[in-house]
């Protein structure tokens, strides 16, 4: 009996020590309200926001952050159904001749051919008894009618043939994410992002989120295959020299505290939500995690504060979401996860009753175990 009233007399004490600080006991994680509370200081080097309905629009306005470049794409246009002679271009050219004191062909010969005839970097051409013809920018079939016709000047008789080898200036580049990468003739001025694709092969289905890099004069251009599918007017034409990449999404971004997983997340979407984002790592744990204290840090450049709302308060910023209401429950279904982004499930506030009784409970186990208890 005397160890079972020092066992009671432990739990009164132990009652009493968690009534006066019940705000501050202590987690596997930090809390939203400390946090929040730390953001009110004089000093605190961070800013603090709610996030509702009314707060998105002006966060929207706020600068991009994280490490990957914002690339702008090319809008799609219609191009020649035929190809574009350019220099570096072989032009295959066969001329018939029938009569009989022929300048290019023998008795018993009527037709001569000329192959691998290059197009030179000034888009020339030279011919036998005609000289240099001028044949860039042409289609290979005016580029026969333009040849026929300085033939028949001193050759009535004569009929050219021709046929086009792209080079260089005519040919693109695939470089990454396909089964099949490499050099690709154009076969016309109306060959797309996507023709391109599809010749060497598709995708590669591994590829997280793929995105389509498109690298053309010194400049970089990109956008996602999902956005190429969902809208084919953004399908762009592909120009001579254009060099294509399709990569996986290198966006990320971070999990931590009372999460399902705490690990790196890259994206698997074009726009992630804070919502998506919770489903990405798994959900919070029940047990642990606080619904009303869901935050997200963020760091943003110095050029980025303003007064007001123009921007962040402060280069560090960290904005709350609450789970528990439909105001930030639709709020976070909007709020978009930046690259880079640290999502933190705060621990939930331990309820004292049940940690008390969870002590107490203990004490009369050990009891049990000992053969104290009748």
């Amino acid at each position: 009996m005397r160890i079972l009233l020092h066992i009671a007399v432990v739990a009164g004490l132990v009652l009493g020590t968690l009534s006066g600080c019940s705000s501050e006991l202590p987690g596997g994680g930090p809390n939203s309200r400390q946090l929040l509370r730390e953001a009110t200081r004089a000093d605190a080097d961070f800013a603090a926001y709610k996030v509702t309905r009314a707060f998105l629009p002006i966060v929207a306005r706020w600068p991009d952050t994280g490490t990957q470049q914002r690339l702008s794409w090319i809008s799609h246009s219609s191009g020649a159904r035929t190809q574009i002679i350019q220099p570096g271009d072989t032009l295959n050219i066969r001329v018939w001749d029938s009569s009989e004191n022929s300048l290019l062909t023998s008795l018993d010969q009527k037709e001569i051919a000329l192959p691998n005839v290059k197009v030179a970097a000034n888009g020339s051409i030279f011919m036998p008894y005609v000289g240099n013809i001028s044949v860039v920018g042409l289609t290979p079939d005016l580029a026969r009618e333009q040849l026929q016709a300085a033939l028949e000047a001193i050759i009535p008789s004569a009929q050219v043939q021709l046929s086009m080898t792209e080079g260089r200036n005519n040919s693109v580049d695939l470089v990454s994410g396909v089964p099949r990468p490499g050099t690709y003739p154009m076969p016309d001025r109306n060959y797309t992002v996507m023709s391109l694709i599809a010749a060497g092969g598709g995708i590669n289905p591994n590829l997280n989120n793929p995105q389509i890099r498109l690298m053309r004069g010194g400049r970089l251009y990109g956008t996602s295959v999902d956005h190429l599918l969902a809208n084919p007017q953004a399908d762009t034409l592909l120009r001579g020299g254009d060099r294509v990449f399709v990569e996986e999404d290198e966006r990320y971004f971070l999990s931590f505290g009372a999460t399902g997983t705490e690990a790196m997340h890259i994206f698997n979407k074009d726009e992630m939500s804070a919502m998506d984002a919770v489903a990405a790592m798994g959900g919070v744990n029940d047990s642990r995690a606080d619904p009303q204290g869901l935050l997200v840090l963020r760091e943003y450049p110095a050029s980025a504060v303003r007064p007001g709302n123009q921007g962040p308060r402060q280069p560090r910023v960290v904005f709350a979401l609450d789970l528990t209401s439909a105001d930030g429950l639709f709020a976070a279904r909007n709020f978009r996860i930046n690259s880079g982004d640290l999502i933190l499930a705060t621990e939930a506030p331990i309820n004292d009753l049940l940690t008390i009784s969870q002590i107490v409970g203990n004490f009369y186990g050990l009891g049990n175990r000992i053969g104290l208890v009748n």
